[in-house]
């Protein structure tokens, strides 16, 4: 009685864990549609857009004209777009279009709530986007790249427009008229440019880490040598 109590017990336990597999494949599976969309193979992003101070330019005033009406990047303020070399005129010229401040974090202006008894969904901040996206198929960068330059028209949805990297998204096609306006290519360069310009906020100071980490590792490398010698020269007359 005792042993069939115990082999009971074991196979709710095994029961328990195989379920729990499951759920958990299930959840990782859900988790790369998200990331990649349906089984889409993302677009190799620009890298080189990265280091151009004009694209990250163009595409911070991309964002402030098509975006930051729902979507915030919070995790950076106006002023620190002195980083990719505007001047504080400019900023303040250009691209302050609302009531805040040169030290004010980029919020949209856009109520919470209403937004999502508009949207279904209040729309995100989107300081983070170019790290939360990255997954097995692609960097943030290249899921953003490939996003807005895969909407399509359609009926059935009520922005009449869906997105085959995002199937269903609620947010509509707000580039359509620069996509109309351009070519391919331009079009392209133009979201390569955004898509940089996000990538820089959702890790302003990655390139300066960068040069640290090659001057750090330089040092490292001229200090083991050093070491070695010194080492040497104290132990040369021990046997």
């Amino acid at each position: 009685m005792l042993i069939s109590s115990s082999l009971l017990r074991l196979r709710r336990s095994v029961v328990s864990v195989g379920a729990a597999a499951a759920l958990g494949l299930c959840l990782a599976a859900g988790s790369a549609m998200a990331a990649g969309g349906a089984g889409v193979p993302l677009d190799t992003f620009p890298v080189t857009k990265l280091n151009d101070k004009a694209a990250l330019q163009n595409g911070a005033k991309l964002y402030m004209n098509y975006c930051l009406g729902c979507h915030g990047i919070s995790q950076v303020r106006y002023n620190g777009l002195r980083q990719i070399g505007l001047s504080e005129d400019i900023i303040k010229q250009n691209l302050i279009l609302t009531e805040a401040k040169f030290g004010d974090p980029i919020r949209t202006t856009m109520p919470l709530k209403a937004s999502a008894e508009w949207f279904g969904k209040a729309p995100p901040d989107l300081s983070l986007t170019a790290r939360s996206r990255s997954s097995g198929d692609g960097t943030g960068a290249d899921w953003i790249y490939t996003y807005l330059r895969t909407y399509v028209p359609d009926e059935a949805r009520p922005t009449g427009w869906n997105n085959k990297v995002y199937p269903n998204v609620g947010m509509p096609h707000v580039l359509w008229d620069l996509q109309k306006a351009k070519s391919p290519a331009d079009y392209d360069s133009d979201v390569a440019d955004l898509t940089a310009f996000l990538a820089w906020v959702a890790e302003p100071v990655a390139s300066t880490r960068k040069q640290i980490g090659v001057v750090v590792l330089l040092f490292l490398g001229l200090f083991f040598v050093f070491a070695w010698r010194l080492n040497a020269a104290y132990w040369k007359d021990v046997r």
